[in-house]
């Protein structure tokens, strides 16, 4: 399933809660978009609907930001790969163990090459300003918990 959505800024932190609520262990969530589209925003979102208090830090350096309970109610990391140039490199980031008991948000997922998961929850963010627009490929496993409509 395929869902188009067009938001303003002052939505996405609605949007982004909406989505993070609905999040279970082994989910995978890509999300993609220009320099400035929002990425961090709906994942900040995310990860405040699952408890998180504060804002959450940007990535970019790190790669990958881990939550883990009592932080948060689900483990959760969030993973930046715009710095990524090898996909090697993604091998020493490990980051099939965070699907046991958690779940993945990662930035730029065009940089994981072949590999990837097929049922991951993909959003794309494109728009600029206050006028954005979020498509989501929604795979079978998110359907029947899929927040917007």
């Amino acid at each position: 399933m395929t869902f188009s959505h067009p938001y303003n800024l002052d939505e996405a932190g609605r949007i982004g809660a909406a989505i993070g609520a609905a999040l279970a262990p082994g989910d995978v969530v890509l999300l993609s978009g220009d320099l400035g589209a929002g990425k961090t925003t709906l994942a900040r979102a995310m990860l405040k609907a699952r408890g998180l208090a504060g804002e959450a830090p940007s990535p970019t350096f790190a790669i990958v930001q881990p939550y883990a309970p009592p932080e948060v109610d689900l483990p959760i990391a969030h993973v930046d790969l715009y710095r990524i140039e090898e996909e090697g490199e993604l091998i020493e980031l490990g980051l099939d163990d965070y699907l046991y008991d958690g779940a993945l948000l990662i930035e730029w997922p065009e940089r994981l090459g072949a590999q990837g998961w097929p049922e991951a929850l993909v959003l794309t963010i494109s728009g600029s300003g206050d006028a954005r627009v979020l498509t989501a490929g929604v795979p079978a496993a998110w359907e029947a918990r899929w927040p917007l409509r």
